[in-house]
């Protein structure tokens, strides 16, 4: 069975409700001075964190109201099929003007012109032209992709589209102005280089004005702190003698702060300035993630301010738009654009008309689309008429409202002169006696994208992301930029810093020399190290000597103060706890014999475990006790699992085991809930280790094809399995490496 997508032939009710789809035609339309946002999405790694995701962006559109969204791409075009599932629920579920990120470098014009067709199918009508990761070796470029055309020199394959001007022109090449497309900017110059010593916005200059005069509609830029760079910029841009600025829209980048951590990563990957005043205020409150999302609100509500003055200047005719990446997190974006004013202030009869049912969305008849990938048009008409109909089904009940004020799983007791001390199960006497409002109104909506209330908490529950170590079911889970398998650094840096490694003891050396503090970078980390990682780094740096190459590590912690300065975090006046685990590559000869320490009966209770190789076989501490009746006492899990009919893996005729979920961080604090940012589980180890294995095959692809080092990293690839061990006992704190490092 393919997969479907809508057909090309729109009902005239659609086309109507999206006859001005283009993102400049809508920016056109508002008055002078009037201000306009976007807000910026990337697809979740899980499919659970996709339907959340779901339920979060059908709250922010008809709470904030943006004037259009933006749904990334990743490099290479590795989630595609995601962005576009993405893309759809933006622009014809919900139906709001979707912009599609497209890269062009390490893409085929295939797969190119395969986006495009797929985004004229779902009725979007912009795309963000990117270049992506720096080109790889051309002997690495889609084979196939060679039409013969005579156009590009060599038939489309890679040198035509090494840079975003390329895709501009080739997209209005081949489809006129049926899209809107929009180009990067970089208030402070581009850099690909780990340390930007070379960016520059006069380099950069040149560049930007061959991409608009090559057919770019508007500019959107890399996020920024620094203001006084994003003024240069502007005005920059705004007097240029070439005149190609003029009237282009220019969308200043905006990140809200989610937290320390994330900011100084993410800032380090854009190679954003934080300004030493900025980045004072968010030093102060570092251990305390509640102020720094409350300080990061402050900063962000100044540079929006402060951006509205430069605008005024430089465009005082033009209407003031900003962009928002909101790494699908709903709360912080939420208070910026009402503390700043930019949506507007909400009154009755935005009320009213919030409560109003528009009905279902126009039915939209669907086409199967083959498994090559080609629209297949013919096929069983009642079998077209059912999916169509199936999809109408899911349609309409994706819009149903699953909450609503009343929607308690069980009546609250009325408790007298006091606070209710349980408030799932208590209420006071005068909040029973409000009465509630319709759910569905503008305001209550923006209440609860704003964390109010029982629904409000509900609605952000994972308003503290932990990137990779989050809930899997929270849209914000996996890669903060949603980009992909990457190495974020150029082949010529990866080959000054890594070598040409051809034996394990020289990817041993490259992890050793990380957690030395000797090399900043390795494939799967562009961070240093937090200082809690040195209490433990000796221990680290044995297992990697062994050729055990560690990806990421905690300690133990039994119930430390929340300020504590190595290991602290959360508000003040609470206690953090901390289960030791470990995550790492080793060769399948090692796994095997591990994996057989792991299946003793004494280690049962003591420690749960994943593992997973390239191929897609998994065992874990959940399958070995799923399979532990039939299989046989002497086996290791992997064999049990076997047994059982999977293979080591899920799959077909597969006995199904419940998978546990492991929060190895953990926080108590003064009046909430305990919260647990940090969690290990099936689903969230498994999406990882997609990307995991992934990185291997983009290190190779940095070495000649065939050569030594390029052989070598896909053999390690093929080979070694990806395991991560939590070890339950947080007072124990040196059982976990204790067991590793100890007696077989």
């Amino acid at each position: 069975m393919g997969d479907y997508i809508p057909s090309l032939d729109l009902p005239p009710e659609a086309v109507s409700k999206h006859a001005m789809d283009k993102i400049t035609d809508k920016i056109a339309a508002l008055p002078p001075g009037q201000d306009y946002f976007s807000l910026e999405f990337f697809p979740p790694k899980t499919a659970m964190g996709f339907a959340n995701l779901r339920a979060r962006l059908d709250r922010m559109a008809r709470a904030l109201r943006p004037l259009f969204v933006n749904v990334t791409w990743g490099a290479g075009g590795s989630t595609a099929t995601k962005s576009l599932e993405l893309a759809e629920i933006c622009q014809r579920e919900l139906g709001l003007t979707t912009c599609l990120h497209l890269t062009c470098t390490n893409m085929s014009r295939r797969l190119i012109d395969k986006a495009l067709q797929d985004a004229k199918a779902l009725g979007i009508r912009n795309i963000l032209a990117l270049r992506g990761d720096p080109p790889r070796r051309a002997e690495y470029l889609d084979p196939d992709d060679h039409d013969g055309d005579g156009d590009g020199g060599d038939g489309g394959g890679g040198d035509e589209f090494a840079w975003a001007i390329d895709l501009v022109r080739y997209i209005r090449k081949t489809h006129g102005d049926y899209f809107c497309v929009g180009v990067a900017a970089y208030p402070e110059g581009h850099a690909d280089e780990s340390h930007p010593l070379g960016q520059s916005l006069e380099h950069d200059l040149p560049y930007l004005v061959d991409k608009v005069q090559a057919g770019a509609d508007f500019i959107m830029t890399q996020l920024f702190f620094d203001v006084d760079a994003y003024r240069r910029f502007e005005e920059t841009l705004r007097a240029h003698p070439s005149g190609a600025f003029r009237n282009v829209p220019i969308l200043p980048g905006l990140m809200p702060i989610q937290s320390y951590q994330m900011i100084k990563r993410t800032a380090k990957l854009s190679h954003a300035r934080i300004p030493d005043p900025l980045m004072a205020r968010l030093d102060a409150v570092r251990g305390d993630d509640e102020k720094v999302k409350e300080v990061g609100v402050a900063i962000l509500s100044d540079i929006v301010e402060q951006v509205r003055e430069i605008k005024d200047r430089t465009a005082p005719a033009a209407p003031r738009g900003f962009h928002f990446y909101t790494l699908n997190l709903e709360k912080a974006v939420s208070f910026i654009v009402e503390r700043t004013g930019l949506i507007a202030p909400v009154t009755l009869s935005d009320d009213d008309c919030a409560v109003e049912d528009p009905g279902p969305l126009p039915e939209i008849r669907v086409v199967r689309v083959d498994g090559d990938g080609g629209v297949d048009g013919g096929g069983d008409d009642d079998d077209n008429a059912s999916a169509a109909a199936q999809q109408a089904a899911a349609r309409q009940a994706a819009r149903r409202r699953k909450f609503s004020v009343g929607s308690e799983p069980h009546d609250r007791v009325i408790v007298q002169g006091r606070a209710a001390s349980f408030p799932e199960w208590e209420t006071t006497a005068f909040e029973a006696g409000v009465p509630a409002g319709p759910v569905t109104t503008r305001a209550n909506t923006l209440a609860i994208s704003e964390g109010e209330g029982a629904l409000g908490r509900e609605a952000t529950w994972d308003d503290f992301p932990n990137g990779r170590w989050g809930d899997a079911r929270s849209p914000a889970y996996g890669q903060i930029d949603g980009y992909g398998v990457s190495l974020h650094v150029t082949v010529q840096q990866a080959r000054s810093l890594w070598g040409r490694p051809a034996r394990p003891e020289d990817v041993s050396d490259i992890f050793i020399r990380h957690l030395r503090g000797e090399l900043s970078v390795i494939p799967w980390s562009e961070e240093g190290f937090s200082p809690e990682t040195a209490t433990i780094r000796d221990r680290l740096v044995a297992l990697n000597a062994r050729g055990w190459w560690t990806l990421a590590s905690q300690p133990a912690v039994n119930g430390l103060r929340s300020t504590d300065p190595t290991f602290g975090w959360g508000p003040q006046h609470g206690f953090v706890f901390q289960k030791a685990f470990v995550e790492f590559f080793l060769p399948s000869r090692d796994w095997r014999r591990l994996e057989a320490r792991l299946a003793r009966a004494e280690m049962k209770d003591v420690v749960s475990f994943y593992a997973t190789n390239a191929r897609g076989d998994f065992v874990s501490s959940d399958t070995a006790a799923a399979a532990a009746a039939p299989a046989s006492t002497t086996a290791g899990p992997a064999a049990a699992a076997a047994a059982a009919g999977g293979g080591g893996g899920i799959g077909e005729g597969e006995e199904r085991h419940e998978a546990s979920t492991n929060a190895v961080t953990w926080g108590v604090f003064p009046g909430k809930e305990i919260v647990t940012p940090t969690i290990i589980e099936e689903v969230s180890f498994r999406a990882w280790s997609e990307e995991a294995f992934g990185i291997w095959r983009e290190w190779a692809k940095v070495y000649e094809r065939g050569s030594e080092s390029a052989k070598f990293l896909e053999a390690v690839r093929q080979d070694v399995w990806l395991v991560n061990i939590i070890h339950h006992d947080f007072v124990d704190a040196g059982g976990l490496w204790e067991f590793l490092l100890g007696g077989q």
